[in-house]
């Protein structure tokens, strides 16, 4: 670290910091935002939403009586500093990587982290369940739920304060609003809580204030606090208030004087409060308060130049999420039909180019998945072709709208699902490991997994063209370098691809793991066969498969239960055939955060992992953590190559 840390030195948990002075809490809030600086310059992580809760953590802590009391934090991209402030000081150069702390608040690592999080606008339910946990069992404890304006897009936050201000909890809500997710907010409630600093009300009566009087003076005291009632009249109280809140604010989150008393009136008052605070995110951080989404999460920079953007190598191979944004693009070009929607991923998902040039056709809907989905089957329904790009763990939030809106109605919703399968630094929150698992079941859905960027691109024309709900899956990342065909055709539907002739042992590979699985493959002398198509299987392919190999091996980037293994499997039984079968994929349990390539690793789908647990089948052992299949009546390998079956 660059800087000395006196006040920060004394704090190794909350009950330090309650002991310092009220009048030292100023200085200390300087010292743990330079803390936090140096700390995610040198490590990398999520960095502008911590910075602007830094007074807000600071003042929570020191007034509630932590662990006991509760906090629980909305998504925990701003959890950093209560990491810090619990704990995990000497720890938090470690956040995201393999064996260090977790990258959101995480219940098994800290009795501070009182809920597991990572998906937004939970807070409001999980904080008032907690409430009402406590009333009914006698427990004398005071639950805070901190969500910004970014988790209040979602329903979800609105049925929570719905029936919190309905049954009247002890239960402090913090609104902390700073007009910013991960990319910048949408919607009419972030449309009304941004007229807070900028409507022409209060910018008049500030902008004239200043001009007609000295600062300091006794008429500009008067026009100061004058200017605080004005804001209270035109504010958003009265909407929280009619769901039965007692709403204070709206008041500047980066005043720490102000915000202890404010937090002090909601502590001395029983029943539901809502305390509303504008923050800036980046706060502190010239560089992240003028770009915070680029600052949102950052690798490693040096704190003194900020991140600086490297120039791309001009035939640098491009992610799938931007193989995704140019075939978006291309295809609107030509096709009014073509309307793209994000739940609040612009930029995750590849669509920054997309809104800017064809703003009529985009729809970003805040972080709402649910309505995203039923959003697409009501555009489908009048002949438009919706695309909707998610994120596989956010497709998980609106599986009831696949089900009943889109897939019910056999309406042409076409899923760009990015970010399947392991995501590394951001763990099992927001690993895309069940996709396979819980779309396969869903009649009328095509399911395709691309085994490269080509393949890509094909797969969503395919799916495009396909007059039905489909889901064209892909990973994090760049896949092996295959050049990009802009005038590559679709693909049949439900046809794999054999990519290598072998013997004895069939490798059907489904995705990325294609280019996994090629090494075994090599030294196996196996089949390799790309599936590509998760849903229609590849039947035919299958059958023939099975009567010409001893053993079938399928490899997913999914869950093992229920995925595309699973399918080969039924297909086999429907048929009744006799084969031995080895599913590999993600085991049973969540997979803990660390690089990509370590996950894999841990899961065995890296190249030797899928040879070594090939060869522990051929051996008649199944290695830790992988599905063995046998279907039912096959012979022994045993019967032909003098091994056991395992």
């Amino acid at each position: 670290m660059s800087t000395q840390y006196p006040l920060l030195d004394q704090v190794e948990v909350p009950s330090d910091l309650r002991q310092l002075d009220e009048s030292q809490l100023p200085e200390f809030a300087r010292e743990l935002r330079e803390y936090l600086i140096d700390s995610v310059s040198s490590a990398g992580g999520h960095f502008g939403a911590g910075l602007g809760c830094i007074e807000l953590t600071v003042a929570l802590h020191y007034l509630y009586h932590t662990p006991d009391d509760r906090i629980v934090w909305d998504v925990g991209h701003q959890a950093y500093p209560h990491k810090i402030l619990t704990g995990r000081k000497r720890d938090i150069t470690s956040i995201k990587k393999k064996d260090g702390l977790a990258p959101f608040p995480k219940r098994g690592e800290s009795e501070y982290d009182t809920f597991g999080v990572g998906h937004s606008s939970t807070s409001v339910s999980a904080a008032l369940g907690m409430a009402l946990a406590a009333e009914r069992l006698g427990q004398d404890r005071r639950v805070v739920a901190v969500i910004g304006d970014g988790g209040m897009t979602a329903g979800m936050a609105f049925e929570a304060l719905n029936h919190g201000g309905d049954i009247d909890p002890n239960l402090l809500v913090v609104l902390n609003e700073n007009q910013m997710s991960i990319s910048p907010n949408v919607g009419a409630m972030t449309k009304m809580l941004g007229r807070l600093m900028s409507g022409p009300t209060v910018t008049g009566i500030r902008e004239r204030g200043k001009r007609m009087m000295r600062k300091g003076s006794p008429a500009w005291r008067f026009m100061s606090r004058w200017e605080e009632h004005v804001k209270g009249m035109v504010m958003p109280s009265t909407l929280f208030e009619e769901l039965g809140f007692n709403y204070l604010g709206p008041i500047d989150g980066h005043d720490l004087p102000t915000l202890l008393r404010a937090i002090r009136t909601a502590q001395s008052l029983d029943g539901p409060h809502l305390l509303h605070i504008i923050t800036a995110k980046g706060k502190g951080y010239a560089p992240a308060e003028a770009d915070p989404v680029k600052y949102h999460a950052v690798s490693p920079f040096d704190r003194d130049a900020g991140v600086v953007s490297k120039p791309k190598p001009v035939k640098a191979a491009p992610t799938y999420t931007e193989v995704f944004g140019r075939w978006l693009c291309d295809t609107a070009d030509g096709d009014r039909r073509l309307l793209a929607i994000t739940p609040a991923m612009r930029e995750g998902s590849g669509m920054v180019e997309f809104h800017e040039r064809f703003p009529e056709q985009y729809f970003d809907v805040g972080i709402a998945e649910q309505h995203a989905v039923t959003l697409a089957a009501g555009m489908a329904c009048e002949g438009a072709h919706p695309v909707v790009a998610i994120y596989s763990t956010f497709l998980q939030r609106a599986y009831d709208q696949l089900l009943h809106d889109v897939a019910l109605q056999n309406l042409p919703v076409l899923f760009a699902i990015d970010r399947a399968g392991l995501v590394g630094p951001d763990g099992p929150t927001h690993a895309g490991s069940f996709d396979y698992s819980y779309l396969r079941c869903v009649p009328n859905m095509v399911i395709m997994a691309p085994a490269d960027e080509n393949e890509c691109r094909q797969m969503l024309r395919t799916g495009y063209e396909f007059e039905g709900p489909t889901a064209v899956r892909y990973p994090r990342g760049k896949g092996p370098g295959v050049e990009v065909d802009p005038a590559a055709p679709a693909l049949p539907i439900g046809r794999g691809k054999v990519v290598r002739e072998g013997h004895r042992v069939a490798i059907l590979a489904f995705g990325a793991m294609v280019h996994a699985a090629l090494h075994a493959a090599e030294s196996l002398d196996a089949t390799l066969v790309n599936m590509r198509f998760v849903k229609p299987l590849d039947v035919d392919l299958v059958k023939s498969l099975a009567a010409t190999h001893d053993l079938l091996v399928t490899v997913e980037e999914n869950a093992v239960l229920g995925g595309a293994g699973s399918g080969v499997n039924e297909a086999l039984a429907a048929e009744d055939i006799q084969a031995h079968v080895l599913n590999l994929g993600l085991p049973d349990t969540y997979l803990e955060h660390g690089s990509r390539e370590e996950c894999l690793e841990d899961a065995g789908l890296h190249a030797e992992g899928i040879l070594d647990s090939i060869e522990a089948r051929l051996r008649g052992a199944s290695g830790p953590g992988r599905a063995v299949r046998l279907a039912a009546g096959a012979p022994p390998l045993a019967g032909k190559h003098g091994e056991t079956s395992g």
